[in-house]
């Protein structure tokens, strides 16, 4: 191997590469009663995989979900795969209720992701970017360029891209820099000496992250085509050479390394959260690799020589065809003026409870209104809180806030309110994964008008979705409530679906009331009218409300479960199901991502049906049904079925009480999924998912149903 830096060689202490895809895989047996998480989250990342192999899906949405594949994976990576490293490294044999050896794992991991990136740049290079040609959107390769093409990359180069880069040359006194997490990079190997004497074999260049990844080509550039790109990458491999004059570059190579990203702070030891979390953040950009992408043109060579410098072993390197960072063409879509590549766009629909009052508030004390996101606009939220924020008769304004955004029309009307003298109080939840920085920088602008924040409960993230405004009506108070299913986010609330309950009910709103004393004070948990809450009373309420429809089962009356949700790992409520199951409860589970629980296996879950419907928006709602003899009882919550939301996170479950509203959350919340045979995909008895009817004209596709019934247009 060339000696690139042998002053800064490391070697790998990772378990060795896999034996063979074959034999793995032969050996990998599903268990008999749970499904691995890992391996779950892969199953999912293939079905939105697929939503990009489907040609009747428009074709730059299919290139988004490519990107959101690899997403996906960056942060599967970054937190999973990293979490494991760790076992490994402490030669932990523990395992899940799967039961599967995490070595084991580790290498069916790596093999499967494999497969599945090899299977994204197929898509890519031999689909989507000929199809995208055949639509007049083509992106120039350096073997493609023209003279003129190559004289305005060449002036680009010198002009955008040569000022703002750093080549660090290898040798004693530059040892191999720290790589930033996600960063793209080159590898130079080169030859000669340069102007002091010095005869480094190799060099790195980072990418600048202020750049695009892509830049559109003058029209008259385009070589005909509507919108011409040249990849960055590309301009900077053409010209790397100026970065080293008088030497001789032998190769040029892209590479991207991925880092372990989970934060560790000590909550009980730690006085100040939101300081410490401040200081842990940048740390994030240089954990230890666990996975390196590098350009298929690699030399043997080099592959090694950042193998080593990485510390990695060989199932950790994925070499591609094409660019290692596919995320950044997530914006390719938004950059190209075509509606006829995309989904076609509508307007969300109001509650015709909302179009008869200019207050929301007077809307809401006429009933309670039941919004159902994306179909319905996320507006009549946001004005919920900026009518508050300048309603003089309004005394308080309390809300959680996991994930806002960086530029949130909520955030900005709490910092109104509290500015105009009103009592505002936020709980900020610092370690909403990936949002930290954004959620540290609006408790700091909150904190500094006055606002009061809090950081939540030591131990226990608050993902509950939950608002009050407290009024001053007729000399006395009256307390309006906002709960929902998904984040205060106005740009999410356009891309996912989600449930929002606004109401005034006494009872709820006197539990919200208790939350949010749990959350800011000290004392024992309150006695709550309706709501199930974690780490409370969640998981007893839905392991008795499971019961319950077991010994109806028994009892010879009919028994039903419905449930929609992210993803479903706890065992206890699984094992529940599974004797629900038995005793003859018909109960069927939509569940988006990881489902631990396996379906139809004789003996233990004839009567379970799961599916995962992909489409369009993120399927985020989560949603309990229980028939209680006819007495129906409907939930909606933030939390999935998983440990981690019934042990260690602040959670909700709110009754829909109206009978009206109930009707209309089971019939477009789980009764229309139950229909679809476009998007949906079922788990058979083995674990593996497959579309249910395949995608016929005379299909049912829920997202469309829904779009139809409750959108304007």
């Amino acid at each position: 191997m060339t000696n690139f830096d042998s002053s800064s060689k490391k070697t790998s202490t990772e378990p060795g590469p896999s034996k063979g895809k074959s034999k793995e895989k032969a050996a990998a047996k599903v268990p008999d009663q749970f499904i691995n998480r890992e391996l779950g989250i892969l199953a999912f990342q293939r079905r939105v995989l697929a939503q990009a192999e489907d040609s009747r899906v428009p074709l730059l949405e299919r290139l988004r979900f490519l990107c959101i594949v690899s997403s996906n994976l960056d942060e599967f990576f970054e937190i999973r795969v990293a979490g494991l490293r760790e076992r490994l490294k402490l030669n932990s044999t523990l395992t899940g209720p799967d039961g599967l050896p995490p070595a084991r794992l580790y290498r069916q991991i790596a093999d499967e992701v494999h497969e599945l990136v090899a299977r994204q740049y197929r898509l890519l290079e031999d689909i989507l970017f000929p199809a995208l040609v055949k639509e007049g959107v083509r992106f120039f390769r350096r073997s493609d360029w023209n003279a003129a093409q190559a004289e305005w990359i060449k002036m680009y180069f010198f002009r955008e891209v040569m000022p703002v880069l750093t080549p660090i040359g290898l040798d004693p006194a530059h040892p191999f820099p720290r790589v930033l997490n996600k960063s793209l990079n080159f590898a130079v190997e080169l030859d000669g000496k340069d102007a002091f004497g010095r005869n480094s074999a190799a060099a790195i260049v980072q990418a600048p992250r202020t750049l695009p990844r892509f830049i559109r080509l003058p029209d008259e550039l385009a070589d005909g085509s509507e919108y011409g790109f040249v990849f960055l990458s590309s301009i900077l491999h053409a010209h790397v050479g100026e970065l080293f004059a008088g030497m001789t570059v032998k190769g040029c190579y892209q590479f991207r390394v991925t880092r372990n990203s989970d934060l560790f702070v000590d909550e009980e030891e730690t006085k100040n959260l939101r300081q410490a979390l401040q200081g842990e953040l940048p740390q994030r950009h240089f954990g230890d690799s666990v996975r390196l992408e590098v350009a298929d043109n690699c030399s043997a060579e080099m592959i090694e020589f950042l193998r080593s410098q990485f510390e990695l072993s060989s199932p950790d390197i994925y070499t591609v065809n094409g660019p290692v960072n596919l995320v950044r063409l997530i914006s390719v879509p938004d950059a190209i003026d075509r509606p006829d590549l995309k989904f076609p766009l509508f307007q969300p629909g109001l509650p015709k409870e909302l179009t008869k009052h200019s207050d929301i508030f007077a809307s809401i004390r006429a009933g309670s209104i039941l919004l159902h996101h994306p179909f319905q606009s996320f507006n009549p939220v946001v004005e919920f809180i900026q009518q508050a924020s300048i309603d003089p008769q309004v005394v308080a304004i309390k809300q959680t806030v996991y994930r806002a955004g960086h530029d949130s029309m909520l955030m900005k009307a709490l910092i109104q309110a509290a500015r105009s003298g009103k009592e505002v109080t936020v709980v900020v939840e610092l370690f909403a994964r990936f949002d930290e920085e954004t959620n540290i920088s609006w408790a700091a602008q909150l904190e500094e008008i006055g606002a009061h924040v809090v950081y939540g409960v030591v131990g226990h993230k608050a993902h509950a979705k939950m608002a009050m405004v407290v009024r001053r009506e007729e000399g006395a108070l009256k307390r309006y409530i906002h709960l929902g299913t998904g984040n205060y986010h106005t740009r999410t609330a356009k891309l996912y679906t989600d449930f929002g309950l606004l109401t005034c009910d006494e009872k709820l709103a006197t539990d919200v009331n208790n939350m949010f004393m749990q959350l800011t004070g000290l004392g024992k948990a309150s006695q709550m009218n309706y709501l199930w809450q974690s780490p409370f009373t969640l998981h007893k309420e839905v392991l008795k409300a499971i019961e319950r429809e077991t010994e109806l089962a028994k009892a010879g009356k009919r028994g039903v479960i419905m449930a929609k949700m992210n993803a479903m790992l706890e065992p206890k409520v699984i094992s529940a199901l599974y004797d629900a199951s038995r005793a003859g409860v018909k109960i069927e589970l939509i569940v988006r991502g990881v489902c631990a629980l396996i379906p139809g296996v004789p003996g233990l879950s004839e009567n379970i049906r799961v599916r995962s419907v992909i489409g369009r928006f993120l399927e985020h709602a989560r949603i309990y049904y229980f028939g209680n003899d006819g007495d129906e009882i409907v939930y909606l919550s933030s939390a999935d079925w998983m440990d981690r939301n019934f042990f260690r996170r602040i959670e909700i479950a709110f009754p829909i009480l109206d009978k009206k509203l109930k009707k209309r959350v089971v019939d477009e919340g789980l009764k229309i999924y139950l229909k679809d045979n476009m998007q949906s995909w079922e788990m058979d008895t083995t674990g593996q998912y497959r579309l249910r009817s395949g995608r016929r004209k005379s299909g049912f596709c829920a997202q469309d149903a829904l779009r139809n019934l409750l959108a304007v247009g």
